[in-house]
C-alpha cells in the first residue's frame, strides 16, 4: 500500500467514524450491507451528514460561506483528484467508481442552498423540488452502487425515490418542533403551523404511508448485497412513524420523537437472528 492508498484508507475511515458518530441506527444497518459495498455507503453518508450539518448545525459561523467553500472543494477534487477533506475525497472517489451521475450531486447540492434561503410557506413545486434534492436523490446515489447495470437503475429508481421521500417527510414531523421554532422553516406546504391540525397531521400521514408501500416493493427486488440493510432502515423509520401517529399534533410542535436504543437493538437483533425471510424475498 502506498502513501496516497493510505490517504484514501485514511479518507475512507474517516467517512465510517461520521456514520457512527451521527448515526447509530443507520451505522447498524449498514453492517448488514455486503462488504464490497458497505464502505461507499458510508461515504455517501458522510458527504450529505457534513453538508447537512453545515445548514442546520454551525449557527454561530457563516453557513453561506462554509457551504460555499464545502462545494468548492467538492468540485476541485472531481477535477484533480485529490483533497484535504476526507469526507470529500472518500466520496469522490465513490462516485467515479460506481458512476454516480452528476446530476444528483447538484440536485442535493442545491437543495442545501435552499435552507440557507426562506425555507417557510413552500408550495407545491418547491416542496417536491426540495424532497427531491434533499433526500430522494440520496435514495438514487446509493441506488447506484446497489445494482450495476442501467436497466435495473432505471427499474428501481422510483421505488428508491419513495423510500427516501418517506424517510425525509417522517424526519420533517419528526423535527417539526426544532424546524419551526428554532430553523424558522416550515416544509410542509399548505399548513398553517400556527393551529397545526390533526387533519393536516392524517394527511401528511396517508402521504408518507403510501410511499412507504411502494418503497417496500422494490426493496424486495434489490440484490441480497443491499436488501437486508435497506429493509432494516426501513423498519427502523417504519417504528419511528408508527411512534409519531400515536402523538397528537399540538405535540409534535413541542417535542421530538425518538426511537429508544432498545427498541433499535430489538430490530436489529430480530434482523439478525431470522432475516426477516418470509418479509424481503
Amino acid at each position: 500500500m502506498n502513501n496516497f492508498q493510505k490517504f484514501n484508507k485514511i479518507s475512507d475511515c474517516t467517512s465510517q467514524l461520521v456514520t457512527k458518530q451521527y448515526s447509530t441506527s443507520f451505522y447498524w444497518a449498514s453492517s448488514l450491507f455486503s462488504r464490497d459495498i458497505r464502505q461507499h455507503i458510508y461515504n455517501i453518508y458522510g458527504f450529505v451528514r457534513f453538508a447537512d450539518e453545515i445548514v442546520d448545525t454551525f449557527h454561530d459561523y457563516n453557513k453561506q460561506k462554509l457551504l460555499n467553500e464545502f462545494e468548492r472543494n467538492y468540485r476541485e477534487t472531481l477535477e484533480n483528484g485529490i483533497s484535504l477533506n476526507p469526507v470529500i475525497q472518500s466520496f469522490c472517489r465513490t462516485q467515479k467508481e460506481n458512476n454516480i451521475p452528476q446530476d444528483l450531486v447538484d440536485a442535493f447540492l442545491y437543495s442545501m442552498k435552499m435552507d440557507l434561503g426562506e425555507i417557510k410557506d413552500l408550495n407545491d413545486e418547491l416542496y417536491n423540488l426540495y424532497i427531491y434534492g434533499s433526500a430522494e436523490v440520496v435514495g438514487l446515489m446509493c441506488l447506484k452502487v446497489f445494482v450495476k447495470t442501467k436497466e435495473d437503475y432505471e427499474k428501481l429508481r422510483p421505488y428508491a425515490q419513495n423510500l427516501g421521500a418517506a424517510f425525509q417527510k417522517i424526519n420533517f414531523l419528526r423535527d417539526i418542533s426544532a424546524d419551526y421554532n428554532d430553523l424558522n422553516r416550515t416544509y410542509f406546504p399548505n399548513v398553517n403551523f400556527l393551529e397545526f391540525s390533526e387533519r393536516e397531521k392524517t394527511e401528511i400521514e396517508l402521504n408518507i404511508k403510501s410511499d412507504f408501500e411502494k418503497a417496500l416493493i422494490g426493496i424486495k427486488m434489490l440484490p441480497l448485497s443491499s436488501r437486508s440493510a435497506v429493509f432494516m432502515a426501513y423498519k427502523y423509520y417504519l417504528s419511528l412513524f408508527k411512534k409519531i401517529k400515536k402523538q397528537r399534533a399540538e405535540h409534535l410542535m413541542k417535542s421530538r420523537i425518538r426511537v429508544s436504543n432498545a427498541r433499535k437493538i430489538y430490530l436489529m437483533g430480530e434482523m439478525l437472528l431470522t432475516k426477516n425471510l418470509y418479509f424481503i424475498r
